[in-house]
């Protein structure tokens, strides 16, 4: 009897989860173990130039109240400052700070190495066909693609 699949679903979140994880212990290991999981998957979505909390909120699938939570946390450890927003003079913008900026390079760092893992186990080919097929996909599932 063949070994029971897991759901196409659950595959693309394994090697998410997997990415998510050695991502938060390399920027922990780096000296910014000072922030939770939760804070970083609502640093993650800051654009560069800045973003509003509502956009945070929905892109992180939470409240407004629970964001502004996690963001006043992440300014209180130098992560993020708020800003006044140049397009709305009401509105503010929560714009990554210098010790942000490191831990994000730690990020991407460790993002690199482990899509050049990835790349030398499944071949140059089948690597750059999973991203035209995953970029393909994002198409139709990603209400924030740009």
């Amino acid at each position: 009897m063949d070994e029971q699949r897991v759901n196409l679903a659950v595959s693309l979140f394994i090697p998410y989860r997997y990415t998510e994880d050695r991502m938060f212990r390399a920027i922990q290991d780096a000296g910014f173990d000072d922030w939770t999981l939760a804070q970083c998957r609502v640093f993650q979505r800051i654009a560069p130039d800045g973003s509003r909390l509502t956009d945070l909120a929905e892109q992180a699938q939470m409240s407004k109240q629970s964001a502004g939570v996690l963001v006043d946390q992440l300014e209180r450890l130098g992560y993020v400052r708020r800003a006044p927003d140049p397009t709305d003079g009401r509105a503010r913008l929560i714009v990554i700070e210098q010790r942000g900026r490191r831990a994000a390079e730690v990020a991407a760092a460790t993002l690199d190495e482990i899509l050049s893992e990835w790349k030398a186990y499944l071949g140059t080919r089948n690597f750059t066909l999973l991203q035209q097929i995953l970029d393909q996909l994002r198409e139709i599932t990603d209400p924030y693609a740009r």
